[in-house]
Parts: structure tokens; sequence; C-alpha cells
């Protein structure tokens, strides 16, 4: 079981730097936008109990508010 939570760490690791490698060159408003989308959707999760249309509609609620942040 060890060794099964030794592969799935790594797979986590590799994965997040890949996904952070590609906002490196994201402008602000993208930025913006990803951050309310995340954010809105762990907000929408707690509120809805990790229903998925609760996550999925906070996520695009919070990236509409991230995206028009700075205008």
């Amino acid at each position: 079981m060890k060794t099964l939570h030794k592969i799935a760490a790594i797979s986590v690791t590799a994965i997040v730097l890949t996904a952070m490698t590609g906002c490196s060159n994201m402008s602000t408003r993208d930025k913006n936008t990803a951050i309310g989308a995340t954010v809105g959707a762990v907000g929408g999760a707690i509120l809805t109990g990790g229903s998925g249309i609760g996550t999925a509609g906070g996520a695009a609620v919070g990236g509409v508010i991230g995206h028009q942040i700075g205008r």
C-alpha cells in the first residue's frame, strides 16, 4: 500500500508542476479568471456539499467575476 501512495504522490506532483508551467505566459486577466474559477469551484463545492453541479456553477461564476476584476 505504501508503494501505491508513493506513486500517487509523485504523479500528482508531476501533474501540478506541468499545469503550473502552462500559466507562465498568461495575461493578468487570464490569471484572474483562473483564480476566480478555482475559488468559485471550492466555494461551490463547500456550499453544496460536494455536488458536481454546485462545483461547476461556482467555477463558472467565479471565472466570470475573476475576468471582470481590474477592468
